[in-house]
C-alpha cells in the first residue's frame, strides 16, 4: 500500500478567531492544492455551565455558531485559537506561500505558521475503538490522530466531501 507522506502546518493567530473569520480561512485553505484534512483547536464553548453555582444554566456564547465549510454546516464547539492543516508534502511550499498571502489579506493582526508533525501518525487503540468499533479492522488513515478519546466522535469529527 502506498502511503501519502504528509506534514502538518500549524496556523497560530495572535488572537482568537471569530466564527466568520474562521469560516473564511477554512474555506480558503480547502481551495488550496494538497490539503488532506484540518483540525481546529481552542477553548471550549459549552452549551451549559458544567460546574459551580450556575451548573446546568445555558451558556449563550456569541461565538458558538454554525459555520459553512465547503457546503457542510459545522457547529463551532471551540473559540478557535489555532488551525492545523495536514498537507501532502509535495504541495507544502506552494501551500505555505498561498496561506501566508490569504492570512495577510484576512487577518489584521499577527500570526505564526509552523510546519512539523502536530497530530498523531500512528494508530492508537482509541482510533480503532472510536472510528471502526473493532480492533481487527483498518482505520481510515485520514482520521488518525484527530479522535478525542473523551468525546463522541460524531460530534467532534466532521467529514467534508468535495
Amino acid at each position: 500500500m502506498d502511503e501519502i507522506k504528509a506534514v502538518d502546518v500549524k496556523i497560530f493567530p495572535h488572537r482568537r478567531l471569530k466564527p466568520e473569520t474562521t469560516e473564511k480561512i477554512l474555506n480558503d485553505l480547502l481551495d488550496l492544492d494538497g490539503v488532506l484534512r484540518f483540525l481546529v483547536n481552542g477553548e471550549s464553548l459549552p452549551k451549559v455551565v458544567g460546574y459551580g453555582p450556575a451548573r446546568g444554566t445555558s451558556v449563550n456564547h456569541p461565538d458558538r455558531k454554525i459555520i459553512t465549510v465547503k457546503g457542510a454546516k459545522i457547529e463551532l464547539l471551540v473559540s478557535v485559537g489555532d488551525i492545523i492543516v495536514t498537507v501532502n508534502h509535495e504541495n507544502l511550499e506552494k501551500f505555505l506561500e498561498k496561506t501566508e498571502s490569504l492570512l495577510d489579506k484576512t487577518l489584521n493582526f499577527d500570526y505564526d505558521i509552523r510546519t512539523g508533525i502536530f497530530t498523531r501518525t500512528e494508530i492508537t487503540v482509541t482510533d480503532y475503538l472510536k472510528i471502526r468499533y473493532g480492533i481487527d479492522e483498518n482505520v481510515d488513515p485520514s482520521l488518525i490522530g484527530i479522535v478525542d478519546p473523551k468525546a463522541n466522535s460524531k460530534e467532534t469529527v466532521k467529514l467534508i466531501g468535495d
